[in-house]
């Protein structure tokens, strides 16, 4: 499946969906059915934080028995905060995602969203934004390491790839200081992330993809399948006062 470019981008999204869902059906209440698409089908915030939402506040403030705080950086990546949120973020990994696995291989791809989505998260707790979530951040890290591809190849391609990729992550961060609630730190970290991945990497053209980058793709999906599964496991278990 790690070879297989579209395979993959459906098992990203089919995870989203998977605790998207899940984070409605542990609701305190019944999710809101309002025709605003912003507030329509969200799950509350303590649903979230059970399924592994990250930020200063369920790191440092909430002390449950399962709670390892290390564990949300990677969790919050695949939680989402309503309809809009979700599909605004699958929309983009369609679209970013199969250029990067293009120009880094699949392999790659797997390492650039994962640890670029950790690395955005663990730079907006260091600023302490209390409470986050979302695919942004891994998706900024795949901006970031095509932002890098462009600068470093240079050429009429590459001048255009970097170009775009640039007007992209301006427009972003322009967006995200005018609308409240958009975590600027996060993009940043996952863009400096995906960009000092990119360099340390390679991609394709110059560098073939190694029995390393195979290797390190693979772990790092059974890290974050049993992460998630971790969030699955204890999220109902303390929803419903079972332990």
């Amino acid at each position: 499946m790690l070879n297989d470019s579209e395979k993959l981008i459906q098992g990203i999204i089919f995870l989203n969906i998977g605790m998207f869902v899940l984070s409605l059906f542990l609701n305190s209440r019944i999710p809101e059915m309002s025709l605003n698409p912003f507030t329509a089908l969200s799950p509350d915030m303590y649903s979230l934080i059970l399924l592994g939402a990250t930020g200063t506040d369920p790191i440092d403030n909430m002390n449950f028995w399962w709670s390892l705080g290390w564990w949300t950086f990677l969790s919050a990546n695949y939680l989402h905060g309503g309809v809009l949120h979700i599909l605004f973020n699958m929309v983009a990994l369609k679209q970013i995602a199969s250029v990067v696995m293009r120009e880094y291989g699949a392999y790659r791809f797997v390492m650039i969203y994962t640890i670029g989505g950790v690395a955005g998260f663990y730079l907006s707790y260091r600023a302490g934004i209390p409470l986050t979530i979302g695919a942004s951040a891994a998706l900024c890290g795949l901006l970031g390491a095509l932002l890098f591809f462009g600068w470093n190849r240079g050429g009429e391609y590459g001048n255009l790839v970097f170009k775009q990729i640039g007007a992209w992550i301006l427009a972003l961060f322009i967006f995200g200081f005018l609308w409240s609630g958009i975590n600027n730190w996060g993009h940043l970290g996952g863009i400096i992330g995906g960009f000092i991945l990119g360099w340390t990497l390679g991609y394709r053209e110059k560098k073939p993809e190694t029995r390393f980058d195979r290797f390190s793709a693979a772990v790092l999906v059974v890290i974050t399948l049993l992460v998630l599964g971790w969030g699955v496991v204890t999220g109902p278990l303390v929803r419903y006062n079972i332990v």
